[in-house]
């Protein structure tokens, strides 16, 4: 079991429930909103490890999601995965500014983005005791 905390922002309920699925398997726990103020609100009270967020969503949208997190002291840490759709892709330039670790298009497989959190917690890890 990691114990390791993970927020799923996405307003597509369907892949909230594949993703925590594959995530709890291998002993994540999983916290889920539905759009990106929800997200904010959960990502400042529950603390997670890692938030994975859509980039389209009603509301705030994953990016305005990220620009929050990193305005708050207590959040500006937290690694993020933006997921988008092909139509949505961000250049280099403007992960780099957001401070995102990586992005995934749409469609993209449960057992390609656990790789991808779990490569990410474990650098983070790693840094920490360097």
């Amino acid at each position: 079991m990691t114990g390791k905390k993970v927020l799923i922002a996405d307003d597509e309920i369907h892949i909230i429930h594949v993703v925590a699925i594959k995530l709890r398997n291998n002993g994540y726990e999983v916290i889920a909103a539905n759009n990106g103020a929800e997200a904010y609100e959960l990502a400042c009270s529950e603390h997670p490890d890692i938030v994975v967020t859509d980039y389209q969503m009603p509301f705030v949208t994953g990016i305005e999601l990220i620009e929050k997190l990193r305005k708050n002291e207590a959040t500006m840490h937290i690694p993020t995965i933006l997921l988008t759709a092909r139509s949505f892709a961000i250049t280099q330039e403007m992960q780099d500014s957001l401070g995102v670790q990586e992005c995934l298009s749409k469609p993209f497989s449960p057992k390609e983005l656990l790789k991808t959190i779990e490569d990410i917690l474990y650098q983070r890890a790693v840094a920490v005791k360097n």
